[in-house]
């Protein structure tokens, strides 16, 4: 898969959910964009001072967007990620992208997306409702979620342009 194959529908008039499910589409589609099409070694690369890599990215919002969604349906996060040890190495998805073969780490992604927008396509219809995890002082809702996982795709989507042009050059807001 590449950035051409996610669905973006073009929304100028939608309602509060239709127009944040379009933000998170089409920022989803510039982050496909600055880290899809590369090489292992590319994926890997490092740009110091940072340890940071395009893989290390891809795998973590792989991890966001599961657990992001996931805490919005009120469901168990999955694998891989819930077979893993947080509180031993919070790092896990970073270090462990660097030597994932680029096919895998790509469907990873693509593969948690295209639950994730079947899954929010079902929630989007009450943004309000409440979720509570069991701490009083953090109950949020739906729309907080869905605003945070976007917050999530743009920061991190400066992060790949930066490493993007480092690697190869690639510029620019939009791929098409």
């Amino acid at each position: 898969m590449e950035w051409r194959d996610l669905p973006l529908t073009e929304c100028l008039r939608g309602g509060e959910a239709e127009m944040l499910q379009f933000a998170v589409d089409r920022a989803r589609r510039q982050f496909a964009w600055k880290t899809g099409g590369l090489t292992a070694s590319q994926l890997r690369q490092q740009h110091s001072p940072s340890t940071m890599t395009l893989a290390g990215l891809v795998k973590h919002m792989s991890f966001v967007e599961a657990g992001f969604t996931a805490r919005a349906a009120q469901q168990p996060i999955g694998t891989p990620w819930d077979v893993r040890d947080w509180v031993a190495n919070d790092n896990w998805g970073w270090e462990s992208a660097v030597t994932d073969d680029p096919q895998e780490l790509y469907a990873l992604w693509y593969g948690i997306v295209e639950r994730s927008r079947a899954t929010w396509a079902e929630l989007a219809v009450d943004l309000d409702v409440e979720i509570d995890e069991g701490d009083p002082d953090w109950i949020t809702s739906r729309r907080r979620i869905l605003i945070d996982l976007l917050e999530e795709y743009l920061k991190h989507t400066g992060h790949a342009d930066v490493l993007r042009e480092a690697v190869d050059g690639l510029r620019g807001n939009d791929p098409g």
